[in-house]
């Protein structure tokens, strides 16, 4: 694995924290703790946790220091807190909690500053880093579920992009494939570990996600209502919630078209927009209905990363890190950072195409796959061992990242996991043939 600089570190961790303080800017005590929801955390614990996760790793695990603060294990743990007492705790004020965001900031760039390169620190603070990337993302989600006003974040002015659009899907090969993280790459998790020979059938796959556009057909073809669209587990959790669409979605009569909601304001429905809010259920059902099916996570990472042959007849032993190459993620390739506010056209940043014509297959929203999440062969869990191991067997994978994802979070190999029923976070989907 590439080491990270400890000056590198000290920026990614500096850029962090500006992005979690932007996030709870201008939001009110009420706000800050908001109502007890199973998909959400109260903010001012939650980024009061982001903190903590980097002063037991860093400066307690490996640093050997005392707490900051006695008593912060039963304020800030989140393995021995259950999530539905985390609005009870006596937390420290909002004032409290960011200057003991400030103190451990401040211990861990100490650290980097004054010493050499250290593998196993600057793993841990890498590790670090990205938890509090993916709080960020919850932090997004969570002001989108609230519907409190959007973040103010500096943004590039929607980043607006050229598009060619591309219809159909592509078609890739049989052959074999190592699925998962290689031992030479940079920082991966636990689940990623380690790469393995996969054999993969012929499919095809969509070019480009489902659109907005593409399912406002199947909503007012009445899918939400046709029992064949749906899996048993799907019909019971649309019938017991009364559902009828997307949840942020709602029908204006007079103006006659659906409009979705974006933080605290409708707008009309963006047709060419990736749909986003979907959970497995919805995105199966919708794959039923239009007689196409979900790709599998191994699918999906060989249509990301895998390069075919000159005549396209069989898979290469080749394998790139972005679907584009191995160049780092920038705004011509991919719509992450939370910098757009929202999904994009699902036909944009065609320089991010993977080797087989694949658009935005990192960054827009996640997609889902129709895999459960398991381990990999031989999977050992790394130090944060509840990472992984508690959502094996009972979530599916999602793969790819979302418009609020952290750029340095994504690549091929990265795999995410909610369960079915999640509506709430970023996540769409894209479709493959049925042989």
């Amino acid at each position: 694995m590439a080491l990270i600089s400890p000056e590198d570190l000290i920026t990614q961790l500096t850029d962090a924290r500006a992005r979690t303080c932007a996030l709870i800017d201008q939001l009110s005590e009420e706000q800050l703790t908001g109502p007890r929801l199973p998909t959400v955390n109260p903010l001012r614990w939650e980024i009061g946790h982001t903190a903590y996760f980097y002063e037991f790793w860093i400066l307690r695990h490996h640093y050997k220091e005392p707490p900051l603060i006695s008593g912060i294990d039963e304020l800030f743990d989140s393995i021995h807190i259950p999530h539905e007492s985390r609005w009870d705790l006596k937390l420290p004020s909002l004032d409290d909690t960011i200057k003991y965001m400030q103190q451990v900031k401040n211990r861990v760039v100490h650290h980097l500053s004054n010493s050499k390169q250290d593998a196993a620190r600057d793993y841990l603070t890498q590790y670090a880093i990205f938890h509090e990337d993916m709080h960020c993302e919850a932090f997004t989600y969570t002001r989108q579920t609230l519907e409190y006003p959007e973040p103010k974040i500096s943004l590039a002015s929607k980043l607006s992009d050229t598009t060619n659009q591309i219809i159909g899907d592509a078609s890739i090969p049989s052959g074999t494939f190592l699925l998962g993280a290689e031992l030479t790459d940079n920082f991966t998790f636990d689940n990623e570990k380690w790469a393995h020979e996969s054999t993969v059938a012929p499919f095809k796959i969509s070019r480009v996600a489902v659109s907005n556009g593409d399912f406002e057909q199947f909503v007012n073809a009445g899918g939400y209502r046709q029992r064949d669209c749906w899996c048993k587990e799907g019909w019971s959790w649309l019938s017991d919630n009364d559902i009828e669409h997307p949840i942020y979605w709602k029908f204006d009569r007079q103006k006659n078209c659906w409009q979705v909601r974006l933080f605290d304001q409708w707008q009309n429905l963006q047709k060419k927009s990736a749909v986003v809010n979907i959970n497995w259920y919805e995105a199966n059902a919708y794959c039923r209905w239009s007689q196409r099916r979900l790709p599998t996570e191994l699918e999906w990472e060989v249509a990301a990363s895998a390069v075919p042959s000159e005549d396209s007849a069989y898979l290469t032993d080749k394998k790139r890190y972005f679907p584009w190459g191995n160049n780092n993620p920038t705004y011509e390739v991919a719509n992450f950072n939370g910098e757009t506010l929202g999904p994009i056209d699902v036909n944009a940043k065609p320089l991010g195409d993977s080797a087989f014509g694949c658009r935005q297959m990192l960054g827009n929203v996640w997609e889902w796959t129709d895999s459960l999440f398991t381990p990999y062969p031989g999977f050992t869990p790394d130090m944060y061992e509840d990472y992984s191991q508690p959502l094996f067997g009972n979530t599916r994978v999602l793969r790819g990242g979302c418009w609020a994802t952290r750029a340095r979070l994504m690549r091929n190999t990265w795999r995410n996991y909610y369960a079915p029923e999640r509506n709430d976070v970023f996540a769409g989907f894209r479709t493959c043939a049925i042989d």
